[in-house]
Parts: C-alpha cells; sequence; structure tokens
C-alpha cells in the first residue's frame, strides 16, 4: 500500500464524488478487495471516507472536506511524475523540485500516512543503470529537456559509429527515455518524410548542443512516445539479430543462461527449448548478431555448450576454444625439448 496511491484515491473522490469499488479499481489500476482495504486504511488515519450499499451507492468523502495539497508550482508538479527515480531526476536537473514536492506531499498527508510514506522511502530504493558498467555521462541531457519541455529546436554535434562519425543536425525533440541506466532522445528531423523523419539519439553522444530560442516547433498531432518506443526496439531486434545459432546445452549451462542472455535471446532460447535428453541436455534455437558477436556469447556459457549450427559458427567456437588451449597449456609440456650436448 503506498501513501501516492492513497492520496490518488482521496483526489478522485474529491473531483468526481461518490464512485464505486469498481470504478476506483478501475482508476487505480488495483483490485477492488485493495479499494476496500485502503478505504478502511483511510478510515482509520482520520479520512471522513464513507460508504453506501444498493444501486446508487459507493464511497464518498464527508461534504467540505478537502486536501491541503497547496503550493506546488509548476516544475515541482513536473518532478512528482518521477517520484520514484530520484537518480534520474537528478540527472534531468528536477532533483530540488523533487525533493520539495516530495516535501509539500508528505505535508498534506495525515500523520498516519505520513509515516507510512517514510517508510516506504527508507526501505525501497530504485537503481536503473545495468550490473558491470555505470550509467553514461550526459552532460547535455538537462538542457535536451527543457528544450523537449519546451518544444525548442536543437542543433547539435553528435558522434555516430558510421563514417563520418561526427555529424551535425538540426531536431525538433518530442521526447526522452531511459533504458538500463542510458538516455535517448527522440527527435524529428525537419525537411525528411514522414517514414525517416522520427529517429532517436544516444544523449551521451551529443558533443556540442544549442537551443534555438525562436518560435515552439509544432509537436506531430498524435504522436504517442511510449508506442513509438515499442516500436523502435522491436525494429531495433529485428536489424540486429542477423540470424539464428542452434545449441545444445548442459543442465549447468541452461541453468546458467538466464544470468548471462540478454532478454531477447533468452526468450527465444526459452521458446524454442526441446525436453532435455538422456543426460540432461537442451537443445534450442537463439537468435544471433554476427557469427564475430556469437562467438563470445556462447563461450560466456563455459564448457557446456554446443553451436550444432551454422557450420561456420561452429567451427569458429572451436577455433576459438583452440586458441584458448594454446594459451593455457602447461609450458613444460608444449615447449620444445633443449638439443643435448
Amino acid at each position: 500500500m503506498t501513501a501516492s496511491r492513497l492520496l490518488s484515491l482521496v483526489l478522485l473522490l474529491q473531483n468526481r464524488g461518490r464512485m464505486t469499488a469498481r470504478q476506483l479499481a478501475a482508476e487505480l489500476e488495483v483490485s477492488v478487495r485493495t479499494v476496500y482495504r485502503d478505504v478502511d486504511a483511510l478510515s482509520a488515519a482520520g479520512v471522513p471516507v464513507y460508504g453506501e450499499s444498493g444501486h446508487a451507492g459507493g464511497f464518498a468523502l464527508v461534504e467540505g472536506y478537502r486536501t491541503r495539497l497547496n503550493g506546488l508550482h509548476g516544475d515541482e508538479a513536473d518532478a512528482l511524475a518521477l517520484a520514484g527515480l530520484p537518480g534520474p531526476a537528478s540527472e534531468l536537473g528536477l532533483g530540488a523540485d523533487l525533493l520539495a514536492a516530495q516535501l509539500k506531499l508528505d505535508a498534506a498527508l495525515p500523520p498516519a500516512l505520513r509515516e507510512r510514506s517514510a517508510r516506504v522511502r527508507e526501505r525501497f530504493h530504485l537503481d536503473t543503470p545495468p550490473w558491470y558498467r555505470d550509467a553514461d555521462q550526459v552532460p547535455h541531457l538537462a538542457a535536451v529537456a527543457r528544450a523537449v519541455w519546451n518544444q525548442r529546436t536543437l542543433r547539435l554535434l553528435y558522434r555516430r559509429w558510421a563514417e563520418p562519425q561526427e555529424v551535425e543536425r538540426e531536431l525538433r525533440p518530442l521526447g526522452i527515455t531511459l533504458k538500463a541506466g542510458t538516455w535517448y532522445l527522440v527527435a524529428q528531423s525537419p525537411g525528411q518524410d514522414a517514414a525517416r523523419a522520427i529517429r532517436t539519439y544516444r544523449i551521451s553522444q551529443i558533443l556540442r548542443l544549442t537551443v534555438d530560442d525562436g518560435e515552439p516547433f509544432d509537436r506531430p498531432a498524435g504522436f504517442d512516445l511510449a508506442g513509438y518506443w515499442r516500436a523502435w526496439m522491436a525494429d531495433f531486434d529485428a536489424r540486429r539479430f542477423r540470424g539464428h545459432a542452434v545449441l545444445r546445452l548442459s543442465a549447468q549451462a541452461w541453468q546458467r543462461l538466464p544470468d548471462l542472455a540478454e532478454a531477447a535471446v533468452l526468450d527465444a532460447a526459452r521458446t524454442h527449448a526441446e525436453p532435455p535428453d538422456g543426460h540432461g541436455r537442451v537443445r534450442t534455437v537463439v537468435p544471433v548478431e554476427s557469427v564475430e558477436h556469437a562467438v563470445g556469447e556462447v563461450l560466456r556459457l563455459g564448457p557446456g555448450v554446443e553451436v550444432l549450427e551454422p557450420p561456420d559458427l561452429r567451427r569458429a567456437v572451436a577455433n576459438a576454444a583452440a586458441e584458448l588451449l594454446c594459451l593455457h597449456q602447461d609450458p613444460r609440456r608444449s615447449a620444445p625439448a633443449e638439443p643435448g650436448p
């Protein structure tokens, strides 16, 4: 049970009047049973909410009751959307605003709910960067975020993989996405056809940035950032994985696979997995980017994995294993014999 959900329940009743448990559950995206528990918690905390049975019944607040959530300014209200992400909020330049908004929200809560809210912050923390590497350095993130919010055109020097690596771009920033500790800009290129106009840029690769202080640009009608990102990720995987490999994994290697494989590879492996054979080995099919990339991914699984197809990947893994064997042989056994007197 979170203080934010309880406050949302109160605000729903305050703004809309009487609502049924089913209506509240739909709005809050919880079960009807959870709504009843939340109403009981609010009543115990002193919030005057009551229920009436019957066809026209539901929950309502005592007439005249109003929550006192006052004093939030625009940036603080914007920052509340990132209440569960203090690190990213700070990177966006909203850290102080988020803290101020949380303090004002706490002040508006009854003492019991204020204590629950503090307890949640003490006991739950969300860390977005993945394991084994630091998050991207994004010195231009705050400026990009302001341009997104104010609909200002960006002119930037961008570093990409293809040649020439450093290119200049004029972009209309439409949104920002945080994916596994990496920030991405979704932006529209003026003057291009609709199919190519909107693209994705890694914000850490922006080398230089200027913001046009002229008139705001017009956002594309009906643009859905979340929908675009889902489609872009699906297309990215489709372009990235250019082939498939048939693997046979020992029971130990199969158990290690969830810790070593990325989500798309793991999903495919589970989908195509055949029942274990008499030795507990599992035969499956996984997508691969290229032979060169797949060799390293296969070797990460250790000696319990065998490549069955394609032949060029099987040969490449065998050659890599042979090179490793040469490097790790006992030099006393592999060195040539010294000539006698």
